[in-house]
């Protein structure tokens, strides 16, 4: 009867974890299961309540922070011209709605202004905005 009432809990768990998504009632779930195991064969109930308790504290401190590292989509890492963009750049040679030229980093880039009404003298730190072609698009700020 007790591997009974322990099987009960162990799917109910597992059922109510669908609904939660946190993967803690998974892990009591599987621990449940693992008491029902034991008591089915005959373990006495301070065994099976044993079983459930370590089961369980190993399933959370163990298998549940691999299993999330598993399933969280991974960071957007930005990379090549993408990484550029929001970043700061130094006018070499003054840039407005035609042209001119920044550093970004240690590489020269043609640039145009963001603003077209916005005149960038060199020496000036400027934001990229965005990489259009091979064209730094740069804002001065306020």
């Amino acid at each position: 009867m007790a591997a009974l009432v322990w099987l009960v809990a162990g799917v109910l768990l597992i059922a109510v974890e669908v609904l939660s998504g946190d993967l803690v009632l998974l892990m009591l779930g599987v621990g449940a299961l693992a008491a029902a195991g034991s008591s089915a064969l005959g373990a006495p109930l301070l065994v099976d309540v044993l079983v459930f308790a370590l089961a369980s504290l190993g399933l959370i401190t163990v298998a549940r922070p691999a299993l999330r590292r598993r399933l969280q989509p991974p960071e957007l890492v930005r990379t090549n011209v993408e990484a550029l963009v929001g970043g700061t750049a130094t006018v070499v040679s003054t840039v407005d709605s035609q042209g001119g030229r920044v550093r970004i980093g240690g590489d020269v880039w043609s640039a145009r202004a963001y603003d077209p009404t916005e005149v960038l003298e060199p020496g000036r730190t400027v934001t990229v905005m965005e990489i259009s072609g091979a064209t730094a698009v740069v804002w001065g700020g306020p």
